[in-house]
């Protein structure tokens, strides 16, 4: 196996974290590449994390801080480990002292990957059981509904089906996220 590049993967999941302690962190390992992004960790469709798959190649070494910023359940964590693998790339996590290049270091990464997935699954437990105990007691009112204008949604989304304007331009011009604005058109559109 060639020797390859060192590569950083670094990832904080909202604009307004930073992501310097992680960088700090793996400066130490000569690192030639970084991949940095700002975005949740609830899917692999991140830009950075896709770009970096698609750069890496046989030999390469790729450096994370812990397994968190690389995926949030198992499942993701072992396939990004198994894409890495079948090209050729270690994965070394700092935090876990994890190195895929080795027998233990495999056997690790999917043992701990495992309780991460726990631990995620026993927080949003958590979060509904508390959720609910909220409501009951009123004081959980949930967020507040979003109210557009029937006629200014009809005109807009009428622009938006005939290709005048695309999905972002209508959710900028309605002032609602992109999941309201899907939630929207499932309501009205009808």
């Amino acid at each position: 196996m060639t020797k390859g590049q060192n590569i950083a993967y670094v990832r904080v999941s909202t604009v307004d974290q930073n992501e310097a302690r992680q960088i700090e962190a793996l400066e130490k390992h000569g690192i030639g590449k970084w991949f940095i992004e700002k975005v949740s960790g609830k899917n692999t469709k991140r830009p950075q994390l896709q770009k970096m798959l698609e750069f890496v190649r046989e030999g390469d070494t790729i450096y994370i801080h812990d397994l968190s910023r690389l995926a949030r359940s198992t499942k993701d964590l072992l396939d990004i480990v198994e894409q890495l693998q079948a090209k050729g790339v270690h994965l070394v996590s700092n935090k876990e002292n994890i190195d895929t290049n080795t027998p233990t270091g495999k056997l690790m990464l999917t043992m701990i990957g495992a309780i991460a997935e726990f631990e995620r699954a026993n927080l949003l437990e958590r979060q509904r059981e508390g959720i609910a105990i909220a409501k009951k007691q009123g004081k959980y009112k949930g967020r507040k509904p979003v109210n557009v204008d029937k006629d200014t949604f009809t005109a807009q989304y009428e622009r938006y089906q005939k290709r005048e304007i695309n999905k972002g331009e209508l959710a900028k011009i309605l002032d609602v996220s992109r999941p309201t604005l899907d939630k929207l058109i499932a309501e009205y559109a009808v």
